[in-house]
């Protein structure tokens, strides 16, 4: 008996590998004959680079760079040499998880430590960066990792404009000129699963400020700001992209990926599957068993467990689910491939306990299962 086991994290709680080694222990326990094979997933937010690296024989390679609100912060990324690919996630240097809730500021906080990391990749060699753009703390348009990439930009007065997303309202002239060449050499893709546009009532200040703290009226202000922005680049480049699906993600980081970078959208599940391949893992396989920390009606919109079970189902393998909590909506998805879905917990358990004792019930679901398929096998 095969079976592939690709979770993602559970946030706050194990990372993708110990939660697939979780669930291998579980399986091997009841089918010690089993050829199990473990699959790390993400879906291009946290997590991401470390499923990859551990699939593909990489390297996890730290940068200190500047966080989001200026204090430096030590960011690791990742290298597959074979390929010559780095795989970024701008949460790393800019996510909303190094801001304290009390500090957050939709206003001032600058994604330029992950121009950093792409700098930094650049002078490794990259012909291939992955920008995996979930969890950003930022809604700057993308403008400070431009800005560490040697973009220009000035207001008035022919001074640099200071860092933020509200300082875009200042912007005056933009020179391309000190952009760094290499960029024009390297193939980028943008892991994310957001289809904002940059600004309007769907764009990005309207719909990811308020989290990022930015209050009502400095939501109006920035979405002007960036529109403002927006307006500058189209008088310097060939195409406007600030209405195109994902130019919204993560504060905007997406237009500038597409406009400067020409970086091609994909669904992060889909990257990651492609680069620890997952295809070639399910083929001939009797069960795939996936999972994440909350299962519910949004994991449609291209969370791990939708992904691993599109794959799965074009290859006729049933698909199982074991998740932390089953949310309203899950059972949408039995109409995507997925089988069954199980809850960790047997019974009433704080978030922190089943968080802290997360191993051991992913372990017990997983020998449960076991034991049903062991069932199945002998009938």
């Amino acid at each position: 008996m095969k079976i592939v086991i690709a979770p993602d994290s559970f946030k706050d709680s194990l990372s993708a590998e110990k939660v697939a080694d979780a669930i291998a222990a579980g399986l091997s326990d009841v089918l010690p004959d089993a050829q199990l094979i473990t699959c790390p997933m993400a879906d291009g937010g946290e997590g991401t680079v470390d499923a990859i690296v551990a699939a593909g024989n990489g390297q996890l390679r730290r940068q200190r760079v500047q966080g989001p609100l200026g204090a430096p912060v030590e960011a690791h990324w990742g290298w597959l040499p074979d390929s010559r690919t780095a795989i970024i996630e701008m949460a790393e240097a800019s996510g909303l998880q190094l801001v304290a809730r009390s500090e957050r500021d939709a206003c001032i906080s600058s994604t330029f430590g992950t121009g950093q990391l792409i700098k930094a990749a650049l002078d490794a060699g990259a012909q291939r960066i992955i920008l995996a753009i979930g969890g950003s703390a930022t809604n700057d348009a993308g403008a400070g990792a431009l800005q560490a990439l040697g973009l220009g930009l000035f207001d008035e007065q022919g001074e640099s404009l200071v860092q933020g997303g509200l300082a875009l309202a200042n912007v005056a002239r933009i020179e391309l000129a000190g952009l760094d060449p290499r960029l024009a050499e390297v193939r980028f893709e943008i892991a994310a699963d957001v289809n904002n546009p940059l600004c309007g009532e769907h764009g990005a200040s309207a719909i990811f400020g308020p989290q990022k703290g930015a209050a009502p009226e400095q939501v109006r202000l920035l979405d002007s700001a960036l529109s403002h922005f927006a307006d500058h680049c189209a008088t310097v480049l060939p195409n406007d992209v600030r209405d195109e699906p994902g130019s919204g993600a993560a504060g905007g980081l997406g237009f500038a990926a597409k406009a400067f970078l020409g970086a091609q959208f994909r669904a992060g599940v889909d990257v990651v599957a492609e680069l620890v391949g997952l295809a070639d893992a399910v083929k001939g396989a009797d069960l795939v068993i996936t999972g994440e920390g909350r299962f519910d009606a949004q994991t449609l919109r291209g969370k791990t467990p939708f992904g691993v079970a599109r794959i799965a189902q074009a290859q006729g393998v049933p698909v199982v689910v074991l998740a932390g909590t089953l949310g309203e909506g899950y059972q949408a998805l039995y109409e995507h491939g997925i089988n069954a879905a199980f809850a960790l917990t047997s019974g009433p358990m704080s978030l922190e306990d089943a968080c802290a004792q997360a191993a051991q019930l992913l372990t017990d679901r997983a020998r449960d299962i076991a034991r049903l398929l062991s069932l199945a096998h002998n009938a």
